[in-house]
């Protein structure tokens, strides 16, 4: 299955998710660890898009969700730095999620520089994440 990049980022508006936990981790410097993730979500019977989404951008899993559903997920911060930001730089979200999306990027790149590894960095991205999952920070 190929995909255009216009169609990708129509399909992400509406079913996929930038997303940034907050996890408590007592070996990390601070004791906590921020892990950003990129997800799209599909019913099982849909799993070709997953996996052509895989292909298209050459990182990445896809894996059961919840019950019949199927998500393709970044996790790893270089892929997210080298692959997904880079395509939704140059193919902008139409939706709101381009908003999120550039909240993610800002995250991604306060992370590259090593500021999740100090206090005051987590603390802007608390924040930064709070805003944009909802209050979803534990």
């Amino acid at each position: 299955m190929n995909l255009e990049a216009q169609w990708i980022v129509g399909f992400v508006d509406g079913e996929g998710g930038f997303h940034v936990g907050i996890n408590k981790h007592p070996d990390m410097k601070i004791g906590y660890q921020v892990l950003p993730e990129f997800t799209v979500v599909q019913h099982e019977r849909d799993i070709q898009v997953l996996h052509a989404l895989k292909s298209y951008f050459g990182c990445g899993v896809v894996r059961s969700n919840h019950g019949d559903r199927m998500a393709y997920r970044v996790r790893g911060q270089q892929h997210l730095l080298q692959h997904i930001i880079p395509f939704f730089e140059k193919h902008k979200l139409k939706t709101k999620k381009g908003i999120e999306f550039r909240k993610f990027r800002r995250v991604l790149l306060m992370m590259q520089e090593g500021l999740h590894l100090t206090e005051d960095g987590l603390l802007k991205i608390r924040e930064i994440a709070a805003e944009m999952n909802r209050g979803a920070v534990r």
